[in-house]
């Protein structure tokens, strides 16, 4: 038997008020499809619309026109940086900076730590050092030689000295105690309080603990003006420029200039003839 194709029948089917509509299946009408489509054509144009017509963003207000500023000019600092009044090597720098320099040019050669190290004429010269002889390194750059200084100053007053039984001059000028000692004989001393960064300048001299550490402040602050350090702290850290004024509590802060009247400087060449000379 040929079986014929059944065509496919129409299902006509009514709403809920008995009006008909013919699809398919009856079970998507058309004319919801189209009404689907047509809302979201509606919401896509106001869309549209909406953004074609947003206010722009107000413009940039116009650059005022200035001198143009290098790239290499330094923003003025709110900090007041003081330079001394001496010049004792004559190059054209100022003691103060010249010690920060010279400082800074030490640390730079990364000296090893060696706290045990003891020197015929004082000085050291295995590549090792400690924190004192980042001073008389800041000194000799200035021009000073604070060995000699020292030496003299012990030797004039022995008794000034704690603990001085007798003078040694291979160590005695790279020990703390002595350095601070001379430093409050003869440089300017100041206040050891942090509050005001002004009263901390390039080249001052800060003792830390008991007298257990020196280093010399350098011409890089903070953001709050209390400046950097330069010191050869541990074997660990090295010899360093560094953000460590709050590391230890401060309990001397020098400011070297020398006054005409001291005795000690009636001396060619601030005493320099009677110690040994630097490196």
């Amino acid at each position: 038997m040929i079986r014929h194709p059944t065509q496919r029948q129409e299902v006509v089917s009514t709403n809920r008020y008995g009006t008909p509509y013919t699809g398919p299946s009856g079970r998507f009408p058309v004319l919801r499809i189209a009404a689907v489509v047509l809302l979201m054509l509606g919401a896509g144009l106001l869309v549209w619309l909406g953004l074609s017509h947003s206010p722009s963003p107000d413009p940039e207000p116009p650059v005022p026109q200035s001198e143009p500023v290098s790239a290499d000019e330094p923003e003025e600092s709110p900090w007041t940086e003081l330079s001394s009044p001496l010049d004792a090597d004559g190059d054209g720098i100022d003691d103060w900076h010249d010690m920060v320099q010279g400082a800074r040019d030490y640390i730079a050669t990364k000296p090893a730590y060696n706290e045990y190290g003891y020197y015929w004429g004082g000085y050291p010269d295995d590549g090792t050092g400690v924190c004192t002889d980042v001073i008389w390194q800041a000194f000799q750059a200035a021009g000073y030689d604070l060995k000699a200084l020292i030496d003299a100053d012990i030797e004039a007053s022995p008794d000034q000295y704690p603990g001085m039984e007798w003078p040694e001059p291979n160590i005695d000028f790279r020990r703390v105690v002595n350095q601070d000692t001379f430093l409050a004989r003869h440089a300017l001393s100041l206040t050891c309080s942090l509050d005001d960064p002004n009263e901390w300048q390039p080249g001052d001299i800060v003792v830390f603990g008991l007298q257990q550490h020196i280093a010399i402040c350098s011409d890089h602050r903070r953001i709050d003006g209390i400046p950097w350090i330069i010191h050869h702290g541990s074997e660990e850290e090295g010899a360093v420029e560094v953000n460590a004024m709050n590391r230890h509590p401060i309990c001397g802060h020098y400011r070297w200039l020398p006054s005409p009247e001291d005795p000690l400087f009636s001396l060619p060449e601030g005493g320099q003839e009677s110690g040994t000379e630097g490196p």
